[in-house]
């Protein structure tokens, strides 16, 4: 009886550590492969942390509610768990905030910052995605910051320059065109924007890509306040489609 009784422990013990080689796993995962895609999707190809880039791009500096609101859908644990690895992996660092060292803000390090040509290629790649997407997709404002870096350009670069805020401070940019370059900020309350832009998602995806005019795009729900003249300085000749490749120059 007893060697029975000491079999059936082992027999837990090794469904136990079975389990737990499993569990180990899945927490260091790797492709195993000599090869730089591979060696590269190790630390970037886990679900979301493209995403976590992208805010950190956008925002610059970000507490851990900023970084949560731009990922609707992603848990708290594993928002956690994806800035630990991209800290471990030196893609981000955690930095106490100006004025209040117990909480920290996430940035990313010069490395974390190379990953924006890679985003850039994504764009270029998903752009003629962009019109099959389901109805109920969401959309925030500040998303669209990146591709309107690639998408637009000054167009009357001897013109002074210009801002123009899309939506607001709770979830927008600021698109400044000025001696012939694009940049894009977070909203800053030190620019007087020229004119200010909002309206449904999609539509302002075509209006950008070019597959849209500003009259048909403003007949759609876009609303431009201020100096509307100051976008067409900045968007591009209306196409004939948006499933166009190559439309991120």
């Amino acid at each position: 009886m007893a060697g029975m009784a000491l079999l059936g422990v082992r027999m837990v013990l090794d469904t136990f550590k079975q389990s737990l080689d499993k569990v180990k796993g899945v927490q260091v995962k790797s492709y195993g492969q000599l090869c730089s895609i591979a060696r590269a999707l190790d630390v970037v190809g886990d679900r979301w942390t493209l995403l976590i880039v992208r805010e950190l791009l956008i925002g610059g500096a970000l507490r851990f509610g900023e970084v949560q609101r731009g990922l609707p859908g992603i848990a708290t644990n594993l928002l956690t768990q994806r800035l630990r690895d991209l800290e471990t992996n030196g893609v981000v660092a955690r930095e106490p905030a100006p004025g209040n060292p117990g909480t920290p803000t996430y940035r990313l390090t010069e490395r974390g910052r190379a990953l924006d040509g890679v985003l850039r290629e994504l764009l270029k790649w998903g752009a003629p995605t962009v019109p099959d997407a389901p109805s109920d997709a969401i959309f925030q404002m500040h998303w669209l910051s990146q591709p309107a870096r690639f998408l637009l350009a000054d167009h009357r670069p001897d013109e002074p320059p210009i801002v123009i805020r899309f939506s607001t401070f709770d979830d927008g940019f600021d698109l400044t065109a000025a001696d012939g370059t694009i940049t894009v900020d977070p909203c800053r309350r030190d620019v007087s924007p020229l004119a200010g832009v909002t309206g449904p998602g999609p539509v302002l995806v075509a209006l950008l890509q070019g597959a849209m005019p500003l009259p048909a795009a403003i007949a759609q729900g876009v609303d431009v306040t201020g100096d509307a003249a100051a976008l067409t300085r900045v968007l591009p000749a209306p196409q004939a489609s948006t499933n166009v490749p190559g439309h991120y120059n």
